[in-house]
């Protein structure tokens, strides 16, 4: 983390890929307080050029609502902190004589809504030509217009961007075919992340189908995407389209709540995606019926490189997850499993336990309260009554002491299973 104090020499949270001297110079890169920068005000001096600082680094801060040390900056404090560091260099020029000061790249993770919107604008403008140039590593915007979104695109430096994250927008096709072309331009780009791109084969219009087309023909100019994330969009019966117009295979692929068809599943195991997949999201697609042997399917195919898997709210009973556990179990290097909201019984719960004792990579496991917790339950019970009805706390309390008993006497006491879905980060791709 990055703690920015004035009078003290900056850090950057991570130092991959500094340059701290020249190329050819023999000495060590000199310490950050040696540099000539000061993070009250972070800006360059006119230091002798072979200790001059040329990149500070301070991607990979916390997101706004994670624990985190309270003297370190989130993602929105870092945002507004360089925004206003590279205006004010602009708007301050300089008068001093001597040679001009050493171009820094000041590499950042931007977050913009509404309200920073205009004075990250104006600091994007400011640092062309500026002895700070922004690199903005990963976007992400929230509620923004769709010409606000453009115009921040036609600012970032496509050299430098690896994800664009605009799920907190309701674009929907029309809007995002306007914004996708844009998107584009980021040969580089790695991660991208979308919701609401409804493209149901089962409800179409014309509008809607020469979206969705121009869409595809879109996506099919990234040549560098690992990371596709889709939440809440239609795409019954359209996987293929999508996934096929893409040019290498995902490693991370989100597809939470997209109300996949059994072909949807079927059509993903056989694609070349599957044996490259590293994480995997169905959560809020029913596996319950007929989705579920199209599932196995695409477990068995991922079960090489899987190494996280969400499956909250996919109506998995004890009958769906004995069913699945000898495909599960294949899945060797799995580290994540989210099970939350499917109507488990602590005897389903068991027996997940025992089973996965092969896995030895398993490190989390996020479970559902089991259903022998909850009084007078509905059968099948609604994910939605899973999520709010009330549990008897005594009977769970027994069943978290069967659990970690079970997990001890397995020697897996490092396991965490847990209901809290909310305490732990979910796993980015980038880290896996």
């Amino acid at each position: 983390m990055c703690s920015l104090q004035p009078g003290l020499a900056a850090r950057a949270p991570q130092h991959r890929e500094h340059a701290g001297c020249d190329p050819g110079a023999d000495s060590p890169a000199p310490h950050p307080r040696d540099r000539g920068w000061h993070t009250a005000s972070l800006q360059p001096t006119r230091a002798p050029r072979k200790h001059a600082l040329r990149v500070l680094d301070m991607t990979g801060l916390l997101d706004d609502g994670v624990e985190q040390d309270p003297g370190t900056m989130s993602m929105w404090d870092c945002t507004a902190a360089v925004a206003r560091t590279c205006i004010a260099q602009q708007q301050g020029g300089t008068a001093d004589p001597g040679p001009a000061p050493i171009p820094v790249e000041v590499r950042v993770d931007l977050r913009v809504n509404r309200a920073s919107y205009s004075f990250l604008r104006e600091a994007l403008r400011s640092s062309v030509g500026s002895p700070l140039r922004l690199c903005c590593r990963d976007l992400r915007a929230e509620d923004l217009p769709m010409r606000n979104t453009v115009a921040l695109l036609q600012l970032l430096d496509a050299g430098c961007l690896r994800r664009v994250d605009l799920r907190f927008n309701n674009l929907g096709l029309r809007g995002l075919s306007v914004i996708i072309p844009h998107v584009a331009r980021f040969q580089h780009l790695a991660s991208l992340r979308l919701h609401y791109v409804h493209g149901d084969s089962r409800q179409p219009s014309v509008d809607g189908e020469d979206n969705f087309r121009y869409f595809l023909a879109q996506m099919g100019r990234f040549t560098c995407l690992r990371e596709l994330s889709m939440g809440s969009s239609l795409l019954s019966g359209r996987l293929d389209q999508l996934l096929s117009t893409l040019q290498s295979p995902l490693e991370s692929l989100e597809l939470a709540f997209c109300a996949l068809l059994p072909e949807d599943l079927r059509f993903l195991a056989r694609s070349p995606h599957a044996v490259h997949l590293k994480k995997l999201d169905l959560s809020g697609n029913d596996l319950s019926g007929s989705q579920l042997e199209p599932f196995q399917g695409l477990l068995q195919a991922a079960a090489a490189t899987l190494l996280h898997l969400e499956l909250t709210e996919c109506q998995l009973a004890d009958t769906q997850l004995l069913a699945t556990l000898p495909v599960l179990t294949r899945c060797t290097s799995l580290r994540y499993l989210g099970l939350y909201g499917n109507p488990l019984s602590m005897a389903g719960l068991k027996e997940l336990l025992r089973d996965s004792v092969v896995q030895a990579e398993l490190r989390t496991v996020v479970h559902p309260f089991p259903v022998d917790c909850y009084e007078g339950l509905p059968w099948p019970p609604p994910a939605s009554v899973l999520l709010e009805a009330s549990i008897n706390e005594e009977k769970f309390a027994r069943v978290e002491a069967e659990l970690h008993q079970l997990l001890l006497a397995s020697g897996r006491a490092h396991v965490l299973w847990t209901t809290d879905i909310y305490g732990r980060l979910a796993a980015d791709y980038f880290s896996l």
